[in-house]
């Protein structure tokens, strides 16, 4: 696992942009696995500037999102659908019938969840997934556990997930209770993995996720076994971390 330390948020978002553009223009065809939340919004933006300068071009990439909140459908402004148009896609020269989001909407949430991970595994697994990191230590929607879990699935939102999100709803009732996120498996078969942190609120989770013990009780822990993660982190979500 390699630290990457950046001085605030616009610097985190930076770092991290210019290793998803590296990945583009090394790969044209690559597959981006991507992320959503106020965490990755600078780097979306930084790559749309990019884009608009001429540097980076999206015209072949494919993409596979995290997660999606369970009930919301495509264009319902909460949902992660509407987020990834509004903050990513629509601002660059991706094909969108090339971007995949789960379907919150799904009348068979079983047999979504494996055509899914199908559609994941017969791309090849992402080139790069990027992640952000919940305050309790959540890569997706993939809760603090008794154990890791496997492919794409229906989970029940913690309280502390929910009030976290709550910032982006009215009102904390209209968050949902319940996410379809891909697996920490699945997550792990990524080609390289790449997390954003930034903030205070987010320092024990980084440091747990980059110095404690590997636990499903800190989902992230488990990408100290990735051969290639990549943390890009501010001077506050790391100020728990051991100077290096």
């Amino acid at each position: 696992m390699k630290i990457v330390r950046a001085k605030d948020y616009q610097d985190m978002s930076r770092k991290a942009a210019n290793i998803i553009s590296a990945q583009v223009i090394l790969k044209p065809e690559c597959i981006l696995g991507l992320a959503t939340g106020s965490t990755p919004m600078g780097a979306y933006q930084q790559l749309i500037k990019w884009y608009e300068k001429g540097d980076v071009d999206f015209s072949q990439v494919s993409t596979f999102n995290l997660d999606e909140y369970v009930g919301l459908s495509d264009d319902d402004p909460q949902s992660y659908h509407y987020f990834m148009r509004k903050n990513f896609f629509d601002h660059v020269n991706i094909d969108l019938a090339k971007t995949h989001v789960p379907d919150g909407a799904t009348k068979d949430p079983e047999s979504f969840c494996k055509n899914y991970d199908r559609m994941i595994a017969e791309a090849g697994y992402p080139d790069l997934q990027l992640l952000g990191i919940g305050n309790n230590g959540h890569i997706g929607f993939n809760e603090p556990d008794d154990h890791f879990s496997a492919g794409t699935h229906c989970v029940d939102l913690t309280e502390s997930t929910i009030q976290a999100n709550s910032r982006l709803f009215e009102k904390e009732e209209d968050v949902p209770r319940q996410a379809y996120t891909m697996g920490v498996q699945t997550i792990m078969y990524a080609h390289m993995i790449l997390v954003a942190a930034n903030g205070e609120k987010k320092a024990q989770a980084v440091r747990d996720m980059c110095f404690g013990p590997v636990t499903p009780s800190c989902p992230a822990s488990i990408l100290q076994l990735h051969t290639n993660c990549v943390v890009v982190a501010d001077e506050a979500a790391l100020s728990l971390c051991p100077a290096e």
